[in-house]
């Protein structure tokens, strides 16, 4: 697993090439296509906790609005902002927590094809937390650490997707499967901590329904 410093330089890399690739679309206006719509499925998320927590995933959904902007042949830009739900399940289920986020996702969105489009995100995201449950707790009288209330509301990290997508006149169906590592820490990490590293890491398969608006 990565130090928490070169997590850290990823996401600035990432946010760089995003906005690198924001820059070279302003110099690309004859090819335009821009597209609005939703998207919404199911998610799969666990902690990367040092030390170590036994633990499996736990499952939830997720769904938001996204926008797209393509600005050349096969490169766009897009931005999304996602209600998540997040969180992790101990061993046999005795602890069971869910985190429920607004994120905002800023991605390079990559395409090939043209009616039927194969296609891959990647970039940073933000995000903060709404709201954590206790779903399950077999021990109430735990005082285990990663028991206790999050500390760390503001989440940041990469994000990266891969799909397909179907272009019906000017609707889209697409579904995509994605991948994120959150470079932020639930619990604060210093060397008087508990723990080194707490960050999620979560996949989730969502189906979107969008709308060209202009071209």
């Amino acid at each position: 697993m990565q130090h928490p410093a070169h997590q850290k330089i990823i996401f600035i890399i990432s946010v760089l090439f995003f906005f690198t690739s924001f820059a070279d679309a302003q110099n690309n206006i004859f090819f335009n296509e821009t597209y609005l719509g939703i998207s919404g499925g199911s998610t799969a998320s666990m902690v990367y906790f040092k030390p170590q927590v036994a633990q499996d995933y736990i499952t939830a959904y997720q769904g938001g609005l996204i926008f797209r902007y393509i600005s050349e042949k096969s490169l766009g830009l897009q931005t999304e902002i996602i209600y998540a739900q997040r969180g992790w399940s101990e061993t046999d289920n005795s602890y069971v927590k869910r985190l429920d986020y607004l994120e905002v996702p800023f991605l390079t969105h990559v395409y090939f094809g043209d009616k039927v489009r194969f296609f891959f995100n990647i970039g940073p995201k933000i995000g903060y937390l709404l709201k954590e449950t206790v779903i399950q707790n077999s021990n109430t009288g735990t005082s285990k650490k990663q028991h206790q209330a999050i500390q760390n509301k503001f989440d940041y990290g990469l994000a990266l997707g891969l799909g397909g997508m179907v272009k019906i006149k000017k609707q889209t169906l697409q579904l995509e499967a994605r991948g994120n590592f959150s470079a932020s820490n639930l619990f604060p990490n210093d060397n008087k901590d508990y723990f080194d590293n707490s960050n999620l890491i979560y996949a989730s398969v969502t189906l979107g329904w969008l709308i060209q608006v202009s071209r």
